[in-house]
Protein backbone atom coordinates (compact mmCIF):
# COMPACT_ATOMS: atom_id res chain seq x y z
CA UNK A 1 0.00 0.00 0.00
CA UNK A 2 1.41 2.84 -1.13
CA UNK A 3 0.37 5.24 1.07
CA UNK A 4 1.51 3.61 3.98
CA UNK A 5 4.96 3.22 2.47
CA UNK A 6 5.68 7.16 1.87
CA UNK A 7 4.25 7.41 5.75
CA UNK A 8 6.72 5.33 6.91
CA UNK A 9 9.22 7.16 4.92
CA UNK A 10 8.32 10.37 6.01
CA UNK A 11 7.72 9.55 9.56
CA UNK A 12 9.19 6.41 10.49
CA UNK A 13 12.78 6.15 12.30
CA UNK A 14 15.29 3.02 12.31
CA UNK A 15 17.04 2.80 15.58
CA UNK A 16 19.51 1.17 17.16
CA UNK A 17 19.69 -2.55 16.95
CA UNK A 18 17.24 -2.03 13.17
CA UNK A 19 13.68 -1.38 15.40
CA UNK A 20 11.60 0.60 13.27
CA UNK A 21 9.57 2.90 15.42
CA UNK A 22 6.25 4.52 13.67
CA UNK A 23 4.68 5.36 17.27
CA UNK A 24 4.20 8.74 16.13
CA UNK A 25 1.05 7.46 14.17
CA UNK A 26 0.24 3.67 14.84
CA UNK A 27 1.35 2.51 17.89
CA UNK A 28 1.54 4.65 20.37
CA UNK A 29 -0.10 7.64 19.40
CA UNK A 30 -2.65 6.97 16.68
CA UNK A 31 -3.32 8.97 13.87
CA UNK A 32 -7.17 7.55 13.46
CA UNK A 33 -7.97 9.04 9.81
CA UNK A 34 -5.10 7.14 8.62
CA UNK A 35 -5.42 3.94 10.52
CA UNK A 36 -9.24 4.36 9.51
CA UNK A 37 -7.64 4.08 5.59
CA UNK A 38 -5.96 1.11 6.66
CA UNK A 39 -8.75 -0.93 8.06
CA UNK A 40 -10.78 -0.37 4.93
CA UNK A 41 -7.59 -1.88 3.44
CA UNK A 42 -7.93 -5.06 5.35
CA UNK A 43 -11.80 -5.03 4.48
CA UNK A 44 -10.92 -4.50 0.91
CA UNK A 45 -8.69 -7.84 1.51
CA UNK A 46 -11.17 -9.86 3.36
CA UNK A 47 -14.71 -8.97 2.77
CA UNK A 48 -15.38 -12.11 0.88
CA UNK A 49 -14.26 -14.14 3.60
CA UNK A 50 -17.16 -14.23 6.25
CA UNK A 51 -15.18 -12.60 9.00
CA UNK A 52 -17.18 -12.63 12.52
CA UNK A 53 -14.41 -11.54 14.73
CA UNK A 54 -11.16 -9.88 14.88
CA UNK A 55 -8.45 -11.17 17.23
CA UNK A 56 -5.69 -9.08 17.88
CA UNK A 57 -2.75 -9.46 21.05
CA UNK A 58 -2.89 -6.17 23.69
CA UNK A 59 -1.28 -3.37 22.96
CA UNK A 60 -0.40 -2.40 19.90
CA UNK A 61 -2.47 -3.92 17.79
CA UNK A 62 -5.90 -2.90 19.62
CA UNK A 63 -6.24 0.41 17.45
CA UNK A 64 -5.85 -0.78 14.17
CA UNK A 65 -7.80 -3.88 14.60
CA UNK A 66 -10.80 -1.51 16.24
CA UNK A 67 -10.65 0.13 13.19
CA UNK A 68 -11.15 -2.17 10.81
CA UNK A 69 -13.86 -4.04 12.96
CA UNK A 70 -15.65 -0.96 12.28
CA UNK A 71 -15.91 -1.71 8.55
CA UNK A 72 -16.88 -5.11 9.11
CA UNK A 73 -19.39 -4.59 12.04
CA UNK A 74 -18.30 -7.41 13.84
CA UNK A 75 -16.46 -7.51 17.47
CA UNK A 76 -12.83 -7.44 18.49
CA UNK A 77 -11.33 -9.78 20.70
CA UNK A 78 -7.69 -9.27 22.39
CA UNK A 79 -5.20 -11.71 23.51
CA UNK A 80 -4.50 -10.63 27.12
CA UNK A 81 -0.70 -10.49 28.21
CA UNK A 82 -1.41 -11.65 31.94
CA UNK A 83 -4.42 -13.51 33.35
CA UNK A 84 -6.22 -10.14 35.53
CA UNK A 85 -8.99 -10.93 38.12
CA UNK A 86 -11.57 -9.71 35.58
CA UNK A 87 -11.36 -12.73 33.58
CA UNK A 88 -12.46 -16.26 34.37
CA UNK A 89 -10.32 -19.03 34.70
CA UNK A 90 -12.32 -20.88 31.69
CA UNK A 91 -9.74 -19.26 28.90
CA UNK A 92 -7.42 -20.29 26.15
CA UNK A 93 -3.60 -19.67 26.64
CA UNK A 94 -0.73 -19.95 24.27
CA UNK A 95 2.56 -18.81 24.48
CA UNK A 96 4.27 -15.50 22.36
CA UNK A 97 7.74 -14.36 23.10
CA UNK A 98 8.43 -10.79 22.77
CA UNK A 99 11.41 -10.13 20.49
CA UNK A 100 11.00 -6.62 21.57
CA UNK A 101 10.59 -6.82 25.52
CA UNK A 102 12.55 -10.40 25.19
CA UNK A 103 10.30 -11.60 27.51
CA UNK A 104 7.69 -14.83 27.04
CA UNK A 105 4.16 -14.25 27.80
CA UNK A 106 1.55 -16.44 28.16
CA UNK A 107 -1.44 -15.03 26.22
CA UNK A 108 -5.22 -15.52 27.37
CA UNK A 109 -8.37 -15.44 25.86
CA UNK A 110 -11.59 -16.50 27.37
CA UNK A 111 -13.58 -19.01 25.67
CA UNK A 112 -17.03 -16.92 26.11
CA UNK A 113 -15.47 -14.90 23.36
CA UNK A 114 -14.00 -17.57 20.71
CA UNK A 115 -15.34 -20.88 19.71
CA UNK A 116 -16.29 -23.09 17.37
CA UNK A 117 -17.68 -21.48 14.37
CA UNK A 118 -16.14 -17.90 14.36
CA UNK A 119 -14.18 -16.81 11.23
CA UNK A 120 -11.72 -14.81 12.55
CA UNK A 121 -9.66 -12.78 10.96
CA UNK A 122 -6.14 -11.76 13.09
CA UNK A 123 -5.24 -8.05 12.86
CA UNK A 124 -1.44 -6.83 13.85
CA UNK A 125 0.41 -3.86 13.43
CA UNK A 126 3.82 -6.09 12.89
CA UNK A 127 5.06 -9.02 11.62
CA UNK A 128 8.63 -10.10 12.26
CA UNK A 129 9.53 -13.44 14.02
CA UNK A 130 5.96 -14.73 13.86
CA UNK A 131 5.89 -15.65 17.14
CA UNK A 132 2.77 -13.38 18.56
CA UNK A 133 0.79 -13.75 15.19
CA UNK A 134 1.31 -17.82 15.60
CA UNK A 135 0.44 -17.78 19.36
CA UNK A 136 -2.63 -16.29 18.02
CA UNK A 137 -3.39 -18.89 15.99
CA UNK A 138 -2.84 -21.62 17.87
CA UNK A 139 -5.51 -20.05 19.96
CA UNK A 140 -8.03 -19.68 17.31
CA UNK A 141 -7.52 -23.50 16.50
CA UNK A 142 -7.68 -24.39 20.17
CA UNK A 143 -11.27 -22.66 20.28
CA UNK A 144 -12.69 -24.65 17.21
CA UNK A 145 -12.97 -21.72 15.24
CA UNK A 146 -10.91 -21.03 11.71
CA UNK A 147 -8.38 -18.18 11.11
CA UNK A 148 -9.56 -16.79 7.62
CA UNK A 149 -6.53 -14.69 7.19
CA UNK A 150 -4.35 -12.07 9.02
CA UNK A 151 -4.07 -8.44 8.61
CA UNK A 152 -0.78 -7.01 8.91
CA UNK A 153 0.33 -3.59 8.66
CA UNK A 154 4.08 -3.83 8.37
CA UNK A 155 5.66 -7.01 7.81
CA UNK A 156 9.48 -7.46 7.99
CA UNK A 157 9.81 -9.47 5.43
CA UNK A 158 13.53 -10.36 5.94
CA UNK A 159 12.81 -11.99 8.89
CA UNK A 160 11.26 -15.69 8.76
CA UNK A 161 7.99 -14.85 10.24
CA UNK A 162 5.68 -14.19 7.20
CA UNK A 163 7.20 -17.35 5.70
CA UNK A 164 6.43 -19.22 8.55
CA UNK A 165 2.90 -18.59 8.45
CA UNK A 166 2.17 -18.31 4.95
CA UNK A 167 3.68 -22.50 5.24
CA UNK A 168 0.91 -23.02 7.88
CA UNK A 169 -1.35 -22.26 4.99
CA UNK A 170 -2.67 -19.22 6.42
CA UNK A 171 -3.00 -16.34 3.93
CA UNK A 172 -1.57 -13.42 4.96
CA UNK A 173 -1.85 -9.57 3.81
CA UNK A 174 0.92 -7.09 4.72
CA UNK A 175 0.22 -3.50 4.10
CA UNK A 176 3.95 -2.71 4.11
CA UNK A 177 6.36 -5.50 3.13
CA UNK A 178 9.76 -4.54 4.41
CA UNK A 179 12.86 -5.57 2.59
CA UNK A 180 15.51 -4.15 4.47
CA UNK A 181 16.15 -1.54 6.96
CA UNK A 182 19.08 0.12 8.93
CA UNK A 183 20.42 3.46 10.12
CA UNK A 184 23.14 3.55 7.42
CA UNK A 185 20.68 2.69 4.50
CA UNK A 186 17.15 3.58 5.66
CA UNK A 187 14.32 1.53 4.56
CA UNK A 188 13.46 -0.11 1.32
CA UNK A 189 10.01 -1.98 0.56
CA UNK A 190 9.51 -5.46 -1.57
CA UNK A 191 8.85 -4.25 -4.55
Amino acid sequence: MKLLEERILKDGKVGAGNVLKVDSFLNHQIDVPFITLLGEEFHRLFSDEGVNKILTIEASGIGIACLTAVRFGVPVVFAKKTLTSNIYADVYTSSAFSYTHQKNYEIVVSKQFLGEGDRVLIIDDFLAKGSALLALISLVREAGAEVVGAGIVIEKAYQEGGSVVRAQGVRVESLARIASMSVEDGIRFVD
